[in-house]
């Protein structure tokens, strides 16, 4: 009898056991789990960089090399980054149809997908700045007053004040930010295409970007109004009063004369 009560289990045994096995379950699943999520991450981005080079080398390669070290018919991408590449891509930008002092914007010829592939393929060459998140350049919740200090001090001298564009030298030219989506300002702003000067995060902080994308929005959208009615490319009230001022002064001086000239013919006869 006392050898058979020896063998006798305690009544929680049983669930001892099942907690244990639950908890080598889990910590073999924390183990393999992460491990698997990396390397099926790892497998997406070298078959995408594996498509994106195919895409390169039918409408890259040609202008900027076989392995985008450039050419004279195209400057050198490694170290450009993703960014750039959704950019000029996801505009129409690139594939360029023809040289010249600046490449236009023109309907996108690839998908999302493609861009994606492309992008990672030229990521993969040298480190750059990276395409941003929807989090990152998204207005909800910035400082439009502050977003148009920024962008009077930095961006007016050639995207005019309200963003509409401007000419430059040599053939050169700030286009229309009307229209352009936040994703692609911001880009631009991390990577400076064409003459523009790049922006950094160590320059203009991301906060402040999302803060011009914001005042952009708002000065070209309905819901900024032009209480001085024509707004002449939005120049202001000094280029505005100027042109009023040389104008009207000008009319005022020709009926002047006119009057005047009449006067003078109605006393002789």
């Amino acid at each position: 009898m006392k050898k058979l009560s020896a063998r006798r289990r305690h009544p929680l045994a049983a669930v001892v056991v099942l907690l244990l096995a639950l908890a080598a379950t889990g910590g073999l699943y924390a183990a393999f789990a992460p491990a698997d999520k990396a390397q099926a991450d790892e497998t997406a981005q070298s078959l995408a960089i594996e498509e994106g080079k195919k895409l390169y080398t039918v409408g890259c390669a040609s202008c900027h090399g076989t392995g985008g070290q450039g050419t004279s018919d195209g400057p050198s991408l490694v170290g450009v980054g993703s960014a750039a590449v959704d950019f000029q891509v996801g505009t129409g930008r690139m594939p360029a149809q023809q040289p010249g002092a600046q490449v236009p914007k023109k309907k996108v010829i690839y998908s999302q997908a493609q861009i994606d592939q492309l992008a990672a393929y030229i990521a993969s060459l040298g480190a750059g700045p990276i395409t941003p998140t929807a989090k990152q350049y998204s207005p909800d919740g910035a400082d439009i007053a502050k977003g148009g200090d920024l962008f009077r001090t930095n961006c007016a001298q050639c995207h005019n004040f309200t963003g509409e564009g401007g000419a430059l030298t040599h053939g050169k030219y700030a286009p229309n930010l009307e229209g352009v989506s936040p994703k692609h300002i911001y880009e631009a702003m991390q990577t400076g295409p064409q003459n523009m000067p790049s922006f950094p995060d160590t320059t203009m902080p991301e906060q402040e970007k999302r803060d011009i994308i914001a005042y952009l929005q708002t000065v070209n959208s309905g819901e900024s109004a032009s209480p001085g009615g024509l707004s002449l490319g939005g120049l202001g009230p000094v280029s505005e009063g100027l042109f009023a001022w040389v104008f009207g002064l000008g009319a005022l001086i020709a009926v002047a004369i006119w009057v005047a000239a009449h006067t003078a013919k109605a006393k002789k006869s």
